[in-house]
């Protein structure tokens, strides 16, 4: 015997037995089901208490999934009026700050580095506005030089806010590069990054290039919770190219 077709818009039944999906099983279902359109865009999606019946599971459990499928991009979800499919999803980019050390080595060469200024200093006026620093008291100021196969790759141009970082003032940034120091003892929550081509600048000396030549430069401020950390400007060697994973 042929059973009749599932009406149009009909929710498959979900997957696996009550109580056997976690979030992430969940997460997966409602993403299906979103894709086959069983949830159509703009369509409210059954509430969290009635997804929790379904699934047998707690509602933390449930709202668990669906706040990973929205900060994803495909839900919109608001108090009082409900959770939505987003009519035109957008995915998110998440970037990691990443070591310098192991993308040098990603290339196949030897990494090295030179620490070639540290200092107290005030921070010019377009430091300052770059990290929301209300005052101009004295920064940790590092210009480091990173080479692949002993030849100049990047230099970086760093500015730290000790009020946010003060362990960093003891560190010994001969043996652990700036970069990495940051990356594994100063956590952030929040930063921006702008990628543009200059002149090479003052930096052509320490790139092996003149000083009118254009080189990518790639500009990063990271915060915690509001207080600002640190600003890198990353002047990179000529020809090269920035690639970035979507």
């Amino acid at each position: 015997m042929i059973s009749d077709p599932a009406p149009p818009g009909a929710v498959p039944p979900s997957e696996g037995s009550p109580g056997t999906l976690g979030w992430q099983g969940i997460r997966d279902v409602m993403m299906d089901r979103i894709r086959a359109r069983h949830y159509a865009p703009g369509a409210l999606i059954p509430n969290e208490a009635d997804l929790a019946a379904e699934f047998g599971c707690a509602r933390a459990t449930v709202n668990r999934a669906l706040r990973e499928l929205a900060d994803a991009g495909f839900l919109d979800r608001r108090r009082k009026a409900g959770t939505r499919v987003i009519a035109e999803p957008r995915r998110k980019a998440t970037l990691e700050i990443p070591l310098i050390r192991a993308a040098i080595e990603a290339l196949g060469a030897a990494y090295s580095f030179r620490l070639l200024t540290r200092e107290i200093a005030p921070p010019p006026p377009e430091v300052r506005m770059a990290l929301r620093l209300e005052d101009d008291g004295p920064l940790l100021h590092v210009v480091t030089l990173h080479l692949a196969d002993a030849v100049p790759h990047m230099v970086e141009d760093r500015w730290v806010v000790l009020a946010t970082v003060p362990a960093i003032e003891a560190a010994d940034l001969t043996r652990d590069n700036p970069n990495e120091w940051l990356v594994r003892n100063a956590p952030y929550s929040e930063g921006t990054m702008r990628c543009g081509a200059a002149l090479a600048g003052a930096m052509a000396s320490h790139l092996g290039c003149t000083a009118r030549e254009a080189v990518l430069v790639v500009e990063r401020a990271t915060w915690l919770d509001g207080a600002p950390i640190t600003l890198a400007r990353q002047h990179y060697a000529p020809a090269y190219g920035l690639t970035l994973a979507l």
